[in-house]
């Protein structure tokens, strides 16, 4: 009934710029909060950013004034821009959603699925 899907990922040098999206669609009633997670290779997946409806924007520290989320309420989106990008930051990003659909007034865990993003050095 919801669909998250991504684009943006692919590959750049250390140092440079990628922008990644996600565009949430289907019988979304609100959407409580809009994010991103990474998963490296042999890591858990862990938060990079997420943006609530009200409220503070999270980072982690890893990524605190290199990254920058925004949401596109008008159009269930959000966006990562990713500057100064490291070979650490090489990883499957993933978007999430916390979204209430209109049958079912629980608020759902909502996941893409995946789109990579790797750094060279």
């Amino acid at each position: 009934q919801v669909q998250l899907v991504e684009s943006g990922g692919g590959l750049v040098q250390a140092g440079g710029s990628l922008r990644l999206s996600c565009a949430a669609s289907g019988s979304i009633r609100s959407i409580n909060s809009m994010g991103w997670y990474r998963q490296a290779p042999g890591k858990q997946r862990e938060l990079v950013a997420q943006v609530p409806s009200t409220g503070t924007t999270t980072y982690a520290d890893s990524v605190k004034g290199r990254f920058t989320i925004s949401r596109d309420n008008a159009n269930n989106a959000v966006n990562l821009q990713m500057s100064s990008l490291k070979p650490e930051d090489t990883a499957v990003y993933y978007c999430n959603a916390r979204i209430v659909i209109w049958t079912d007034l629980r608020v759902r865990n909502y996941w893409g699925k995946g789109t990579l993003v790797t750094v060279s050095s």
